[in-house]
């Protein structure tokens, strides 16, 4: 399988899912528990892409200054500080530990 033909499938499958989303009754997500499953789903899933950027490093697992970054976001998160402050703390916290030789 050449590469174009993997994006070609995969272009194809994605397509397909988004139309059998429009096929789904929308009865079908009112009840609580099948609303319920939907809101937590989206938020493993956001979970996942975080832990898979933050630590993914091609094939391997990589820890380096963004694992303490993310750490202080989540901590600055938890004690309800404004976005922009938790985004330039995880910044200044990065660019600290690359500074100074500690994390790569």
């Amino acid at each position: 399988m050449t590469l174009w033909t993997a994006i070609l499938v995969a272009s194809i499958v994605c397509v397909a899912l988004k139309a059998v989303g429009y096929l789904i009754p929308p009865s079908l997500f009112d009840a609580p528990r099948p609303a319920r499953i939907i809101d937590l789903l989206t938020v493993a899933l956001l979970a996942a892409l975080v832990a898979v950027q933050t630590l993914g490093d091609a094939q391997a697992i990589m820890v380096d200054a963004r694992v303490p970054a993310v750490l202080v976001a989540a901590g600055l998160l938890a004690l309800r500080a404004p976005f922009l402050v938790v985004v330039v703390a995880a910044a200044a916290v990065a660019a600290g530990l690359r500074w100074f030789g500690w994390a790569i």
